[in-house]
């Protein structure tokens, strides 16, 4: 489970500028015959990475050796389409940890909150400046606190926080699915079921009986 867990990203990024991008563009839907996570992330982006005959076209980011990292960096309304869970598992198995953009589509979101892979909403502002840092200078480091909730974009110190619903932070920072959640607080269920719950021995008292 731990080399699942999500705490802080510190890391360079792969800026990819451009809106809209719907979930068969992130894993076309011929790719998703497949019932195992892994294997998916070499056909990332597949129609814009590469030619007919397979070659990697070279002016598409994910191509340029210029540019690494375990953050992606996306336009506005990433994730939209359908609701393929596979999206996230290609994002996830192509080594990213983090995607960064001013708005994910709820289902692409809850996707991705439920793979591993921490997408962080910032203001279009912040996004500009992202961008522009990380096209100018690939080198450039974001850090990415899930505990403190904050991301910073180390060259010029400018940080804003981002929400995060409070049980996935949980599972993220342990690595938990809900399975692995649920076993992690057994004692507590336990007791519960012990000190509320009767026993199949014990009567049930019911109100107004004598």
């Amino acid at each position: 489970m731990s080399n699942k867990s999500i705490n802080t990203v510190h890391s360079t990024a792969v800026p990819l500028n451009v809106e809209n991008v719907d979930t068969d563009q992130i894993i076309p839907a011929r790719f998703l015959k497949a019932t195992s996570r892994d294997g998916f992330g070499e056909n990332l982006f597949r129609d814009w990475r590469y030619n007919t005959d397979g070659s990697p076209k070279k002016d598409f980011v994910l191509n340029n050796p210029a540019w690494a990292g375990r953050i992606l960096v996306a336009a506005k309304n990433f994730g939209c389409g359908s609701s393929r869970e596979h999206a996230a598992w290609a994002i996830k198995d192509a080594g990213f940890d983090v995607v960064i953009s001013s708005f994910f589509a709820d289902i692409f979101k809850n996707n991705a909150l439920n793979n591993f892979l921490l997408p962080v909403t910032v203001s279009e502002d912040f996004l500009k400046d992202i961008f522009t840092a990380i096209e100018k200078d690939p080198s450039t480091v974001i850090t990415v606190d899930l505990p403190q909730q904050t991301i910073t974009l180390e060259p010029t110190g400018r940080k804003e926080k981002f929400d995060i619903n409070n049980y996935k932070k949980t599972c993220l920072l342990n690595g938990y699915d809900d399975i692995d959640y649920l076993l992690s607080i057994r004692n507590e269920i336990e007791s519960f079921e012990s000190n509320f719950c009767p026993s199949d021995n014990e009567p049930v008292v019911r109100s107004g009986s004598h």
